[in-house]
């Protein structure tokens, strides 16, 4: 169906309308007079626009009748396709399905994009992270949305995410991740299996709000199951617990206000002179001041503060730690 059906339905209904009276108000005048096409076309719209001129030729009783009642219908269709008109344009139909249009061209171009389903309370804010980072962002939304929430930068797709059509019509083929954040586990569920079939290398990401459903998410393709209650609950304790502690994990979290970032590096990512050397060599080649304060092996294994003698190795990651200014000396060494 046209992407702007749902904005344009009521024009289009009132345009189907109009051209309705105008064949019927033709044909009869054909029928009933015996007048010509051009002759029963020109007598139907000017009575139908109500403007006044004399009629085409002198009408007999029958062609009154119906000369009246074309008159009584066509008005009540006159003024809703008027009335339909007006609101589409007050009531800002028109700005929306341009930047839905706009959207949907610019998720044609994407490559290696995040498709967020639902754009409730923690998809809005799993979008707006992401737009800071510099990611491509295609949100699926079933529900309508005012232009004002929508920040530039953000292509939407409007439908439903449960279907594949919808998956296929946001990029899933060409997107790198996935985050389903709807509000029911057993539609987060089937997006993860459509989303898995669709394409496999897709790191998918699912919100859970029930813990039972964590192993069936997992179990259908999901890399990581987010239960947003749970994992504020927690925080929550722990600020109480561990105040000082929380604040400073809070601080390197890499919110866009901290004066701390944590930065991920793949193996992928590290230029040839980079490859396949110790930590220790890293550091003293890239001069940055940032700290390896993790690393994560080619097995999944991870090592904290691990020993600067580690041999860095295809399909590792490292996990760095430093201020915004060490970050971006880091990020231009490695052309990042």
């Amino acid at each position: 169906m046209f992407a702007g059906y749902k904005y344009f339905r009521g024009i289009y209904h009132a345009f189907f309308l109009t051209i309705l009276i105008v064949l019927v108000g033709t044909t009869g005048f054909i029928a009933i007079e015996g007048w010509s096409l051009l002759e029963s076309f020109y007598m139907t719209i000017i009575t139908i626009t109500t403007v006044g001129f004399m009629e085409v030729r002198p009408l007999s009783d029958a062609g009154r009748i119906f000369t009246a009642f074309l008159i009584l219908t066509s008005f009540g269709t006159i003024a809703y396709a008027v009335s339909t008109i007006t609101s589409y344009l007050a009531s800002g139909d028109l700005k929306k399905f341009r930047k839905e249009l706009r959207s949907e061209k610019s998720v044609q171009r994407m490559e290696n994009h995040t498709i967020v389903c639902g754009y409730g309370r923690v998809g809005k804010q799993a979008a707006k992270e992401l737009l800071y980072y510099g990611k491509s962002v295609v949100v699926i939304e079933k529900e309508d949305l005012l232009v004002s929430d929508v920040p530039d930068g953000l292509a939407i797709i409007h439908g439903d995410s449960t279907s594949d059509d919808v998956l296929v019509k946001a990029g899933i083929q060409n997107a790198s991740a996935l985050i389903t954040a709807l509000p029911k586990d057993t539609d987060n569920l089937f997006v993860v299996l459509s989303a898995h079939a669709l394409n496999s290398k897709l790191k998918i990401i699912a919100r859970s709000s029930d813990v039972s459903t964590v192993k069936k998410l997992k179990v259908a393709g999901a890399d990581n199951v987010i239960m947003p209650d749970t994992v504020g609950g927690a925080h929550m304790a722990s600020l109480v617990v561990t105040p000082d502690l929380m604040e400073f994990i809070d601080l390197i979290k890499v919110s866009g206000k901290s004066s701390v970032n944590l930065e991920e590096i793949s193996f992928d990512q590290l230029p040839g002179e980079f490859k396949s050397c110790t930590i220790q060599q890293l550091e003293e080649k890239t001069k940055s001041g940032c700290n390896v304060i993790g690393y994560r092996s080619s097995n999944g294994e991870y090592n904290i503060n691990p020993n600067l003698q580690t041999k860095i190795e295809p399909g590792s990651k490292l996990f760095v730690l430093g201020n915004p200014d060490q970050i971006k000396k880091l990020n231009t060494a490695f052309g990042i």
